[in-house]
């Protein structure tokens, strides 16, 4: 007999911007589809490159994504077994007119970054009540990190510990084309993977690159890969500050994943963090990774073995962890790969999630 389910995911389908996410979905389609489950997926636009095509989309086009469903369950003759929300708020009245609407085992799966230094007193206290009021309409919490987990029992309440659990992230390794070279130990190449909003602390960087010595700057280049609405403010601090030799901003790229191997190390300065896909895949791709103690980093960096972790915001520790692994006094040695394929791949991830569907 067929299940059933229903996938709602707040997130842009692009062909410019193939993510991980991308990967998983893909993924998870094929295994449903070997196991007899089929999928309603509901986006917030239609597409058809890599395997979308294969895909039952219903995109929400000007509505808003919570309100197409809704309108979806209120109109079809549709009975789902589970629902399963990803990039949607957690503990709101969607949830409550789902299950009034549905029979259906509720999950809802929290990708969400924290601020650092966490929300204000009034939206805290908001989300403790929406918590008290609407977290008895899903059935199960899930974090992609332990980080994320705790967050979740943080701003809703620690009654819900029973019903959270956490399912890391994964990525898809096959894909991912590991250096094989050796590292460079004097004057590395560094690259970042990243949307460019300002919660991604890139203006930290920018800002460490400048307490450089002018005698060190000629050697170090940057290439910034990604596209966001901060990138004219990224570009403006760079031109004030005279880096353009500096910093490569190269836009968004569907074939990163390819590109970590010519590489030394990936720089992420992040000021929020759920659970970095792009550092799964640099380290995947046998690089490194130098970022900061937010969000799920700690759970997967390891300080001096796969990685170094700096204070958050602090471009002068950043400059002074530049320049020593310009001059080769830090360095990173042996493979980072072994982590991600015993932990944290995609096919561990689709397989958690396959087996939410049978609890």
């Amino acid at each position: 007999m067929t299940k059933k389910i229903a996938i709602i995911c707040n997130y842009q389908l692009l062909e410019s911007r193939v993510g991980g996410m991308d990967y998983f979905f893909w993924a998870f389609q094929k295994r449903c589809m070997e196991r007899n489950i089929a999928i309603d997926w509901f986006f917030p636009n239609t597409a058809s490159h890599g395997n979308y095509h294969t895909f039952s989309i219903f995109s929400s086009e000007n509505k808003t994504l919570e309100k197409h469903f809704i309108h979806h369950i209120k109109n079809q003759t549709v009975t789902y077994s589970h629902i399963i929300t990803h990039f949607v708020e957690l503990c709101t009245s969607f949830f409550a007119e789902v299950k009034k609407n549905q029979t259906a085992k509720v999950i809802a799966v929290d990708h969400n970054p924290r601020p650092l230094g966490g929300y204000a007193l009034k939206k805290r206290l908001k989300k403790r009540l929406k918590g008290v009021l609407y977290s008895k309409y899903i059935d199960q919490f899930i974090g992609v990190s332990n980080y994320t987990s705790q967050a979740i029992l943080h701003d809703f309440g620690s009654f819900l510990q029973a019903k959270t659990r956490t399912i890391y992230n994964g990525v898809l390794m096959d894909d991912i084309i590991p250096k094989t070279t050796e590292r460079r130990k004097i004057n590395p190449k560094f690259l970042v993977v990243s949307h460019l909003r300002f919660s991604k602390g890139i203006q930290d960087l920018i800002k460490a690159v400048h307490l450089f010595p002018e005698d060190l700057k000629p050697h170090l280049k940057i290439d910034i890969y990604g596209d966001g609405p901060y990138k004219n403010d990224l570009l403006e601090l760079v031109s004030t500050y005279a880096l353009e030799a500096n910093f490569n901003f190269k836009g968004s790229r569907s074939n990163v994943n390819e590109l970590y191997q010519n590489y030394d190390y990936l720089i992420q300065p992040t000021h929020m963090e759920c659970f970095s896909l792009s550092i799964l895949e640099s380290l995947a791709a046998n690089i490194p990774v130098i970022t900061t103690p937010v969000g799920g980093n700690t759970e997967v960096i390891i300080p001096n073995e796969n990685g170094f972790i700096y204070e958050t915001k602090n471009s002068k520790a950043l400059s002074n962890l530049l320049i020593d692994m310009l001059l080769g006094k830090k360095a990173i040695s042996g493979n980072t790969r072994m982590l991600i394929e015993n932990k944290f791949s995609i096919g561990l991830m689709v397989e958690n999630h396959i087996k939410l569907l049978y609890i």
